[in-house]
């Protein structure tokens, strides 16, 4: 893949040089230091992807999309929720945002910038546009995050069933069940919710109003601040996918306001995860005992006090539309 660079910092240019040609599968097309620079350089010799930091992304990104769209992916050091940097330059045209930081500081970093890229490669076809899993689209800010075991098809479809067909956030839920049956387990979801109901696949970005199930024995997380996808790492989690190893990834990368939700189950898998999601100022809420079918996963997150509420199962529901209508 032919790649343009736009930074004005010699060192992460540099960086970022290293790594893509260390790769042996990538080209540096060219490398700009300003954006009037890297619009000129995309309107002579277009690439097939621009890298670029989030500081002036933006700016720069609509400036390309404007005279001739490239691809874009912003490289940022701002994983965390508070990147409005990272949000307008998905706004302004950006295919995806991955964390870089300018001098990364492990092979792990350079790794995950090198497997986007793959990934935006394989969805590129051969006459060079734009498909559609990449076109920009809305960005989604807005975020209910679910997890669930024994118990979960009742309690879920419980939830769904009472949420508006105008429901803003897009709602992700990661369910213990063998991929086998997770096609079949998306179908009852779906004679239940308002809202459609789809597998989650690699690459997928969040849609408003839309609800994304976990589709592999591995693990759901997110790969960047609106895109999903699947990893076998952490092997030693008993339960995969894992709902503590998806919220974990949620404060990492999700750009925006998240409600983390954690219902019936054995175990004790996502109890920590919802801590640290209330932790990064996220509200959080965990299924009571008494509606619970088996109060292993709530229970253990009430004994961290990792719930901002805990809530019977027919209250639940309310509460998001709640949280997300005020």
């Amino acid at each position: 893949m032919r790649i343009g660079i736009v930074d004005g910092l010699r060192s992460a240019v540099d960086s970022l040089r290293e790594l893509l040609t260390a790769s042996a599968v990538h080209e540096i097309a060219w490398t700009a230091g300003t954006a009037a620079e890297a619009v000129e350089r995309c309107r002579d010799d277009p690439p097939d992807l621009v890298l670029m930091q989030s500081l002036d992304g933006a700016e720069t990104t609509r400036s390309i999309m404007k005279r001739t769209p490239c691809r874009v992916l912003i490289l940022t050091e701002l994983a965390g929720k508070d990147s409005p940097a990272v949000l307008e330059a998905l706004r302004a045209g950006a295919i995806d945002a991955v964390n870089f930081p300018v001098h990364p500081g492990s092979r792990q970093t350079g790794k995950a910038l090198l497997e986007r890229i793959a990934q935006i490669g394989h969805l590129t076809n051969r006459r060079g546009s734009m498909p559609e899993e990449l076109k920009p689209g809305p960005i989604v800010t807005k975020l209910v995050a679910i997890g669930a075991s024994a118990g979960g098809s009742t309690a879920l479809s419980a939830i769904l069933s009472s949420l508006p067909r105008h429901f803003e956030p897009a709602v992700v839920i990661v369910q213990h069940i063998e991929a086998r049956f997770a096609p079949d387990f998306v179908q009852y979801l779906n004679e239940h919710s308002p809202l459609p109901v789809k597998l989650a696949r690699e690459g997928d970005s969040l849609t408003a109003g839309t609800i994304l199930v976990a589709a592999t024995g591995d693990h759901l997380v997110f790969k960047s601040p609106h895109r999903i996808g699947y990893t076998a790492a952490p092997r030693e989690h008993s339960y995969r996918p894992s709902v503590d190893v998806f919220f974990d990834s949620t404060v990492r990368h999700f750009t925006g306001s998240v409600v983390g939700v954690l219902l019936t189950g054995m175990g004790r898998d996502g109890a920590q995860g919802l801590k640290h999601l209330r932790d990064a100022g996220y509200h959080t809420i965990a299924q009571d005992q008494q509606t619970s079918t088996v109060y292993g996963m709530p229970k253990a997150a009430a004994e961290l006090g990792a719930a901002t509420d805990i809530l019977p199962l027919g209250k639940i529901g309310p509460r998001l539309r709640q949280l997300f209508l005020r």
